[in-house]
């Protein structure tokens, strides 16, 4: 490797180096070698012919040395013949030698990646509902991206950059000086004069980097927020276009005034650099030519001396950054150990048992619960706070008991935040009790292995959410195996088959972000086909109808007698009309149930749902004010 190609890799690692500089532990260390074991072949042969390549390009130096001693000594020709020949082998061998060593390079690192982003995939998948709320996204996609690239990095390119240069260094020293230890030390004494301004001009770059990375994010969130579906809309209708092109062209601009001072910096070093190693050449032919003119040295030494010049500064000037490249690769590490060390809150119990077959009664029995506090579920990092917040853990379910037997309908009515939708999500299991027990077909939810229990029961959220992919994508994520046949029956159920047939390419209909491209009650009614697909024992419909205009509310309602028939429901309602034929109604305020029966049973009582029902309905059969 040049001079000049050395001082462009180091600049690029100290302008990416992770400037975190916390203490790494033995733990870390040994944490790594676990991920690495899987590799050990590999990583063995990699460190080899490392090792075979530093050998190798020490060689062709002294050959070539060897080649001018014999033309100026007037050797025969095949001496000559012979040397160039067995340079030539050596360019042959190294070349084939780097193949083999990238193709290693390339399986570690990128064997490395696969092992810790399924890691990262699988333990985060398996986190409460609660990390999700509170986690920045970005922040947690760039664990899985840069963090764990920078970690792949410690093996495909510093350990074997290390390794290559101090056996290449060692030898290139021990030949030197072999040769003439007056201009290896000569030699030495500029190193400095190579190596510092590497460092110097790397953190400056680093500086800027950084700078310019930030604005690239704050317009990156910028652009992924405005060219949402919804946020294009917001902006529509009230936003400033004008204003958001000029604060976006503004840093756009700052980032090419960056991008314009880096390249000359960078330029400038480079060229400082070349002039270095020029002089630095100069002094090794010009000490070099006056001893070999009085004979003190051969001229092919001087030759050699000059090649091994390369060979002496590229890998000190790499073994200056080696440091920083370490530890940036050790800090990326813990980033994405320290996401693998936060303990899911919800686990499955070794000997966990499927659902019972036949039909499922739901029982909650004297639940009370509480939201965890965001230093059980989150990092700081994550959610990018200098510490979070330790509030939680306050009651939000007191002494919950009801059950709904195998058919049934059971409706949780109440104000807003009484705590509803928290008992919902007790069901499924997004979060476990504090005290108490949540049955399915008679088994405590935390005794039932997941699978069952997400086959068990099956919910729609108000929101209807839908990936940004084909409607069959979204319906078969309830059951892979379905067929065509199916898909279009459970469509028909949900009203939505004439509608998804007049679409141009149907079930391979691209729905857009979050479903965007449906209107609410279409996006609604995909959920709830999507639910008819799951066939679920246990239906949870949290304000399925809520937000939905009068037709779409019709829609919707004709699509849940189809998925709640034959089944046990928890349905929590806003409109009290859609709920008065359940076969319980639960008023629940202040995260307690304080009233119980059925419709009419409650309209007599007189309570707090006839207050709610005579409010509701007044409000629907108000007169118009008379315009003024």
């Amino acid at each position: 490797m040049s001079m000049e190609v050395t001082a462009w890799h180091s600049m690029y690692n100290a302008m990416h180096a992770q400037q975190d500089r916390r203490p790494f532990s033995r733990a870390t260390l040994r944490r790594i070698a676990g991920f690495a074991r899987p590799h050990t072949r590999r990583l063995l042969l990699f460190l080899v012919f490392s090792v075979v390549t530093a050998v190798l390009a020490v060689a062709t130096p002294l050959l070539a040395g060897r080649v001018v001693d014999a033309i100026i000594g007037a050797e025969p020709l095949p001496v000559v013949t012979w040397i160039a020949a067995l340079i030539a082998v050596i360019a042959v061998a190294e070349a084939a030698i780097g193949l083999v060593t990238r193709w290693l390079s390339a399986n570690i690192g990128e064997g490395l990646i696969l092992d810790l982003r399924t890691a990262v995939f699988d333990h985060v998948q398996r986190m409460p509902v609660a990390f999700f709320t509170r986690t920045r996204t970005g922040a947690l996609v760039s664990r899985l991206n840069n963090d764990v690239i920078g970690a792949q990095r410690a093996f495909s390119d510093t350990l074997s950059g290390v390794v290559g240069n101090v056996v290449t260094l060692l030898l290139t020293v021990v030949v030197m000086v072999g040769i003439s230890w007056q201009i290896t030390v000569l030699a030495l004494l500029l190193l400095p004069v190579f190596v510092l301004p590497a460092r110097r001009m790397g953190a400056r770059l680093a500086r800027l980097e950084r700078e310019a990375a930030s604005h690239n994010a704050t317009m990156g969130t910028q652009m992924t927020e405005r060219f949402s579906a919804p946020g294009a809309t917001l902006i529509k209708l009230f936003g400033r276009p004008d204003h958001e092109s000029r604060e976006f062209a503004e840093r756009a601009g700052r980032v090419r005034d960056i991008g314009v001072r880096t390249a000359m910096v960078q330029t400038v070093f480079v060229t400082a650099l070349t002039l270095v190693s020029a002089l630095a050449l100069a002094l090794v032919y010009g000490l070099g030519g006056f001893y070999a003119l009085r004979g003190q040295l051969e001229a092919g030494a001087v030759v050699s001396l000059g090649m091994l010049l390369t060979r002496l500064y590229a890998p000190l000037t790499a073994l200056a950054s080696a440091r920083v490249e370490v530890m940036s690769a050790l800090v990326s590490f813990e980033r994405v150990f320290e996401v693998l060390d936060l303990a899911p809150l919800v686990t499955e119990r070794p000997d966990a048992r499927p659902v019972p077959d036949g039909p499922a009664a739901v029982e909650f029995d004297g639940v009370h619960f509480g939201y965890p506090s965001a230093d059980r579920v989150s990092l700081a990092s994550l959610e990018e706070v200098a510490v979070l917040d330790t509030r939680g853990g306050a009651p939000v379910l007191h002494d919950v008991s009801f059950r709904a037997e195998p058919g049934q309908m059971v409706a949780l009515v109440g104000s807003s935040g009484a705590g509803k939708s928290t008992i919902a999500q007790l069901l499924p299991r997004l979060y476990d009790v504090d005290q108490g027990a949540v049955r399915v077909a008679g088994v405590d939810v935390r005794d039932l292995t997941a699978a069952s229990l997400r086959g068990t029961v099956g919910m729609v959220t108000q929101d209807g959410h839908l990936f940004h992919e084909s409607i069959r994508a979204n319906l078969t994520l309830a059951r892979p195996e379905a067929t065509d046949a199916e898909l279009w029956e459970v469509l028909r159920r949900a009203r939505l088959d004439h509608l998804i047939a007049e679409l141009p390419d149907g079930l391979d209909t691209v729905v857009g972000e979050r479903g965007y491209r449906l209107s609410g009650g279409e996006r609604q009614r995909l959920t709830i086909a999507r639910l008819l697909l799951a066939r679920p024992r246990v239906v949870i419909l949290d304000e399925a109808t809520a937000h939905l205009d009068s037709t779409s509310e019709a829609a919707v309602q004709e699509a849940l007698g189809e998925a709640l028939a034959g089944r046990t429901a928890l349905v929590i309602a806003h409109r009290l009309s859609t709920i008065r034929a359940a076969d319980l109604i639960l008023v629940v305020e202040d995260g307690r149930v304080v009233e119980r029966g059925t419709h009419t049973d409650l309209l007599d009582a007189g309570g707090r749902y006839a207050e709610l029902y005579r409010t509701q309905f007044a409000d629907a059969d108000a007169e118009p004010a008379p315009a003024s």
